[in-house]
């Protein structure tokens, strides 16, 4: 069942645990009315992959998912064809093959004999799908999710062009294979390399940016029921401070989840507690981001302390006047 519009995506992702804004939720809409690829980009960490996982959740599809890595060549993405089973195949049936060609008068009369039972070596069960063809002969609509496309050659990439344009592949031991459905197609990039114009042409666009305060707020006391209002508040603050930071890895929405979680566990309700620096490892990656993070910490906790003594020396003061 496709989504209806925009609000129906926003309706239908939040009940697979999933928050996303009225932007993202139109292009999903659009590209799946209109059965175009979503290129979606933006840092890691933002909720990219977990878009193609819910979206099939949301649809009751099957997930088909392409995981991408430099050296990612067609072979392994599309096919693998079976010689090893087609040989024990050949081995077992020889004295069939014989009784196939017992009579024949002459070697062409014996190679047109073979050649009608081609069929029988040159099938689909010798073929071994991989993602991009099970996609393709799935018996039923699919989402394909192709993960981190930009770690793959562009060479993998001009051949991606081809599967997306049409769904059909060529197998030369079997002929033309087309789709029965064409899949719903989530591309995600990390933007570690520029993804080519042509690729870009025959999708949708969509970039997912760390989400804006309020919405990190929202999302972590969505994800972590048990969290206090005091210890989400500050946390989301402090995330916000530490990824204008020059930071080898800027904290993701999932690490930030972990370090909630951990947090709640330790029964943590503000960031002032002692155990907080213990934790950092669950949102931090590096030694020198952590103490990066550490300095930032207390500064955010002295600023906010400045602001919560402000009023009473204000009030001292009018006392004494």
């Amino acid at each position: 069942m496709v989504f209806s519009s925009g609000e129906d995506v926003m309706k239908r992702l939040a009940e697979q645990q999933y928050l996303c804004s009225k932007n993202v939720a139109t292009v999903v809409y659009l590209a799946c009315a209109m059965r175009k690829p979503i290129l979606v980009e933006g840092p890691a960490g933002v909720g990219k992959t977990e878009l193609g996982k819910v979206l099939a959740s949301a649809l009751h599809l099957d997930l088909i998912r392409l995981q991408c890595y430099e050296g990612l060549d067609e072979a392994k993405a599309l096919y693998e064809w079976e010689y090893a089973k087609q040989l024990l195949y050949t081995q077992i049936l020889k004295d069939k093959i014989g009784e196939a060609l017992a009579g024949s008068r002459t070697l062409q009369h014996a190679v047109e004999r073979i050649c009608s039972e081609s069929d029988v070596f040159f099938s689909q069960k010798f073929l071994l799908p991989r993602p991009l063809l099970r996609a393709i002969l799935s018996p039923a609509p699919t989402v394909l999710l192709i993960d981190e496309v930009d770690k793959s050659d562009t060479e993998f990439e001009a051949f991606l062009l081809e599967v997306l344009s049409d769904f059909q592949v060529s197998v030369p031991e079997i002929g033309t294979l087309k789709a029965i459905h064409s899949p719903f197609v989530i591309l995600t990039s990390n933007n570690s390399r520029e993804m080519s114009d042509a690729l870009k042409r025959r999708c949708l666009h969509l970039y997912l940016d760390y989400p804006d305060p309020d919405r990190e707020l929202e999302i972590l006391k969505h994800k972590v029921p048990g969290v206090g209002d005091k210890l989400a508040a500050d946390v989301v603050h402090l995330l916000h401070r530490l990824r204008k930071l020059e930071l080898k890895k800027k904290p993701s929405i999932s690490e930030t989840l972990d370090w909630v979680k951990a947090l709640t566990l330790l029964q943590i309700e503000r960031l002032d507690h002692q155990l907080v620096e213990e934790t950092l490892a669950t949102l931090l990656k590096y030694e020198g981001d952590i103490r990066k993070a550490q300095k930032e910490m207390q500064e955010f906790l002295a600023e906010r302390k400045a602001k919560l003594q402000a009023p009473a020396v204000a009030s001292d003061k009018d006392f004494l006047h």
